[in-house]
């Protein structure tokens, strides 16, 4: 049962019965700037969240950043050809080091070096030098020269971020001890991408867009189709939705698509005659297509509780699309922009105050799924 906003606030959490009448996350929850506070330690300090794609850096000392909630990173593969994350966080008096760089202009550095007192660290975060200003004692007249004992390289290195990976795609964890693995958050997901050869595909595009509304908005928009015959009626041509299949796991779901027509097994990565496309709480999808020879990822990354930022990154054969690869990026990109208008006017609706907790139907228990695991990270 619809729970019309009455003032008094009295809402249930979310059920994990699909069938209970209150089993959508409450409206507050998409709204109230103290959740998305809530959401940063909760969620995304947490859970593992994707990096990018080890593809952009593949020599020593290539380097990306990466922003998640407050905390900036920068992703960076070591003489070793390890890939490593570090705070991007000098450790002499914490100031940021390096300019924004994202995966798609990647840069390159021999060492990491703070700009601010010239701290240098090496790329695997030990600190490799300090200026003689460090050694030096000219300015103070307390202390003689032979007092300085120097700095530990490894005591006053940079603070490294938990990295782990699947296939070529990179994931973060913030938590000092996370709660889970990323196997362990991923499932079956981890088996079923490391079966594709997802590395022999190379960064093609990417689109950036702020999006007016709270990020689970657009979540759970992806995560059902039950609005997909009203609104994209380009993107459903070929498609037989009531042969769809909506999978759900632990922390992630999958719609898979069947088209009425079999495509030949050249014009796609994988193998079953249909889309899949999966979301991996808490923010990031992998887009696995029926009828092109490649695949995308969207990264739906908050910027506050009204508003959030949506990556999508496109994978192909070779970085130059042909004639028909570029008609169906056209395509996505139209689905995207559709699916923005539907879930500003969703959020214009949550933002009036009116509603208190919706109700679900019985197609969208994979959304239901999705605010499940946000009660139980708050409630964590």
């Amino acid at each position: 049962m619809t729970r019309w906003n009455d003032g008094a606030d009295r809402v249930s959490a979310v059920s994990p019965d699909i069938t209970d009448e209150t089993n959508a996350l409450p409206a507050k929850y998409f709204t109230d700037p103290d959740v998305w506070e809530m959401e940063k330690e909760k969620v995304f300090s947490r859970y593992w969240v994707y990096a990018g794609h080890e593809n952009c850096i593949p020599e020593a000392g290539d380097y990306f950043t990466r922003t998640v909630g407050d905390k900036q990173v920068i992703v960076a593969r070591d003489e070793d050809g390890d890939v490593r994350a570090f705070y991007n966080v000098c450790a002499h008096r914490g100031s940021k080091m390096v300019d924004d760089t994202p995966m798609t202009d990647p840069g390159n550095m021999g060492r990491i070096q703070c700009p601010y007192h010239l701290w240098t660290y090496d790329l695997d975060g030990d600190l490799r030098s300090t200026p003689r200003s460090f050694e030096e004692t000219g300015l103070n007249p307390d202390l003689d020269d032979s007092d300085v004992s120097g700095l530990d390289p490894d005591e006053n290195g940079l603070m490294a971020v938990n990295t782990d990976s699947i296939g070529p795609l990179v994931f973060l964890n913030f938590a000092d001890d996370p709660p889970l693995s990323l196997a362990e958050q991923a499932g079956k997901l981890k088996s079923r991408l490391e079966s594709l050869p997802l590395e022999e595909y190379q960064h093609a595009r990417r689109y950036v867009s702020e999006v007016e509304c709270n990020w689970k908005t657009f979540g759970g928009n992806y995560s059902e189709c039950d609005h997909c015959e009203a609104n994209h009626q380009d993107w459903i041509t070929g498609i037989q939705l009531d042969e769809s299949e909506l999978e759900v796991n632990d922390y992630h779901w999958v719609l898979h698509y069947t088209h009425e027509e079999d495509v030949e097994d050249g014009l796609r990565i994988h193998d079953e005659h249909e889309a899949q496309f999966h979301y991996f709480w808490p923010n990031f999808t992998v887009n696995m297509y029926g009828t092109a020879d490649g695949y995308g990822t969207y990264i739906i990354d908050p910027i506050d509780e009204e508003r959030f930022q949506l990556i999508a990154d496109y994978y192909f054969a070779a970085p130059e699309l042909s004639e028909d690869e570029e008609e169906f990026v056209h395509t996505s990109r139209q689905l995207q922009e559709e699916d923005f208008e539907l879930v500003e006017r969703q959020y214009e609706g949550l933002q009036s105050g009116a509603l208190a907790q919706g109700q679900l139907g019985p197609n969208e228990h994979t959304l239901h799924r999705f605010h499940r695991l946000a009660q139980e990270a708050y409630n964590a």
